[in-house]
């Protein structure tokens, strides 16, 4: 573009301002996050479908509700009902929190220990730090009804509250966002032990409040 000597430089700085104002964006990463509230129903989420709408709607409210998003959770087998692993809900990857930190750049990368999940980094929809350990209160049983490699659990003990519809019967497996605490596996970002039951009481006793993660599937 050719500019006019008398321009000068008060009109050179006005078309900068012009231009910039006419760029574009930046476009929004948010590709993964903690849902700053569940359904507020205890593991009753009204299913996968259920779940995948309160991240659509997380989503939606700040400004990333164009991509399709889809909850971290696994589901049991059943009757002519197939078990439906986390791990094969959510894409390929990359991922990134509301900060623009890539948490994990694939689905390998994430279910190895190489992903920067933590405290710092699993943040909600918002942008805000989840309570962990140390907290009060503590809120870091994040559900995911999966084993460590992001697959359902077989065998007849029920690790997904019926299948995220239960708030009375069974209990949901969670894992630690914040990589620390009790249970079989204490750092595990998404299974480290089950719950005490389904009901908001007994996750909130367990030290969560029915929280799950969210991850753009595209």
């Amino acid at each position: 573009m050719r500019l006019s000597a008398s321009l000068g430089l008060s009109g050179l700085a006005l078309l900068l301002t012009s231009c910039a104002a006419l760029a574009p964006a930046p476009t929004n990463q948010l590709s993964f996050f903690i849902v700053s509230a569940g359904s507020g129903d205890g593991a009753n989420l009204g299913g996968l479908a259920g779940a995948d709408q309160i991240c659509q709607a997380r989503a939606e409210a700040v400004g990333a509700g164009s991509r399709r998003w889809r909850a971290y959770l696994s589901t049991s087998a059943g009757p002519g009902t197939p078990a439906v692993n986390a791990r094969d809900r959510i894409g390929q990857g990359p991922w990134y929190n509301a900060k623009g930190v890539a948490v994990a750049m694939s689905v390998a990368d994430l279910h190895s220990a190489n992903n920067r999940l933590s405290k710092e980094n699993s943040l909600t929809e918002a942008g805000t730090i989840v309570n962990g350990r140390g907290d009060s209160p503590n809120v870091h049983d994040i559900l995911t009804g999966s084993q460590a490699d992001g697959t359902a659990f077989a065998g007849e003990a029920d690790r997904t509250c019926g299948n995220w519809t239960s708030n009375s019967e069974g209990s949901a497996q969670v894992g630690h966002h914040d990589r620390q605490g009790g249970g079989a596996d204490p750092t595990s970002w998404n299974s480290a032990h089950p719950s005490r039951g389904c009901s908001q009481a007994n996750l909130q006793a367990t030290g969560g409040n029915g929280l799950f993660y969210c991850f753009a599937a595209r």
